[in-house]
């Protein structure tokens, strides 16, 4: 099973990545929920290695 972050880049400039993982369904929320906020962008689902 693939496991995934979301990053972002904040109004201000300031790159985010999530602290914890998610399953594909849960990530693409979490990206939907960013992008209701309106002051993010960039925004990125990432595949990520369970050890990561």
């Amino acid at each position: 099973m693939d496991i995934y972050r979301v990053k972002w880049t904040r109004a201000d400039g300031v790159r985010r990545t999530s602290v914890v993982s998610f399953d594909r369904p849960s990530a693409e929320d979490r990206v939907e929920r960013l992008a209701a906020q309106g002051d993010v962008t960039d925004v990125e689902i990432v595949t990520v290695k369970p050890s990561q």
